[in-house]
């Protein structure tokens, strides 16, 4: 398996006294390849404590490494804020101020372009295919040459799926509509707003109400129904769009200390990785489950109006998007091999879903 040779040979010291040689079936199964020492990590996030999904999937990963671990590598998970700010996640795990983070990687753009495109790309791929690009195709491999230079091993950490448009205090029936907007919006999205006329701005999910009810900014975009709800977007925008043009998806990372995980046994290197996956998975079935009833709630309790985008809108915006993607990939050399890469597996994938999950949605569900 893909996904078996990349944490066998994270590469370059990532794990050269760890997993090498080390399988799924025979790390941590005799006295040889167990260590009895205990460690205790830190985990910081760019998240609200406890909030739905993305809060709780980082106490998910925290806890089940624990419990895969009977107990010898124990994480206490902080809140963004609690230990440093939200949009110091990446430096307090690159200096070892925490050993492992949860985020999402289009928060980084400013150490690295490359970084957004192992979170979220406007119009780019869905869940299942960005997964399968990361555990099976070159993403995980490419994502870990990124973050190498800063003492920093990348893993999946959770999926939200496609996402929503967003929430908006105006009325988007236009191109037009977008000039001057003031909306709360991350990574390439944010780029692509601004070459539309509007004004991104970045901010964590715990200032957004505020923002929007103040007049700060005019529209924002989280995730989707179940975080929306618990932000209480709904009492502070009328128009709810759809679909998350900017975010088809969006993988959560979780960011790993290069020389913590290499002071640990490799069993337990093992099971850090291995937790991730399941947390990985774990968060897109939560967001499944979860979305459709806030969704229902949204509409039927609160009367939330969901409008599309129109087809002009999204037509612009694509257009916009390529620029951008082009336009970045010539002056930056890492983000081009990326892209490069990304973009042909995403038309690798798209003629094989243009036979099989494509035409599920649009001819054989009910």
């Amino acid at each position: 398996m893909r996904r078996r040779d990349l944490l066998t040979g994270l590469g370059a010291g990532a794990v050269a006294t760890g997993l090498a040689g080390c399988s799924e079936t025979d790390c941590g199964d005799g006295a040889t390849q167990q260590s009895h020492q205990s460690f205790n990590w830190k985990m910081v996030t760019t998240w609200p404590p406890k909030f739905p999904m993305l809060g709780t999937g980082a106490l998910y990963l925290a806890d089940i490494i624990e419990q895969m671990s009977g107990g010898r590598l124990k994480i206490k998970v902080y809140a963004a804020g609690e230990l440093v700010p939200a949009f110091e996640v990446f430096d307090a795990v690159s200096d070892g101020t925490a050993e492992i983070g949860h985020a999402a990687s289009y928060y980084w753009k400013g150490k690295s372009q490359a970084a957004q495109l192992f979170s979220a790309v406007p119009f780019g791929m869905n869940a299942q295919e960005m997964n399968a690009w990361i555990m099976h195709g070159d993403g995980l491999e490419l994502w870990q040459e990124v973050y190498a230079p800063f003492n920093i091993i990348p893993a999946p950490v959770g999926n939200s799926g496609v996402q929503m448009g967003g929430w908006f205090n105006r009325e988007i029936n236009s191109v037009d509509d977008l000039r001057g907007l003031k909306m709360r919006i991350p990574g390439l999205g944010a780029e692509v707003l601004r070459r539309a006329g509007g004004t991104p701005v970045s901010m964590p999910g715990s200032e957004i109400f505020t923002s929007l009810q103040t007049g700060a900014i005019d529209a924002t975009e989280f995730v989707g129904p179940a975080n929306d709800l618990a932000f209480g977007f709904h009492q502070v925008a009328k128009y709810y769009y759809y679909p998350g043009w900017h975010e088809p998806t969006a993988l959560l990372e979780g960011l790993i200390n290069r020389d913590a995980f290499n002071a640990l046994p490799r069993d337990l290197q093992v099971i850090v990785l291995r937790a991730c996956d399941a947390a990985s998975q774990n968060m897109l079935a939560d967001y499944t489950a979860s979305n459709q009833r806030a969704l229902s709630t949204l509409v039927n309790e609160h009367g939330v109006e969901l409008r599309p985008f129109p087809a002009d809108v999204l037509d612009r915006l694509r257009t916009l998007t390529d620029e951008i993607l082009d336009e970045t990939a010539a002056d930056d050399p890492l983000f081009a091999r990326v892209l490069d890469n990304y973009r042909e597996f995403k038309r690798d994938v798209s003629a094989w879903h243009d036979v099989s999950e494509n035409v599920v949605y649009q001819r054989l569900r009910g």
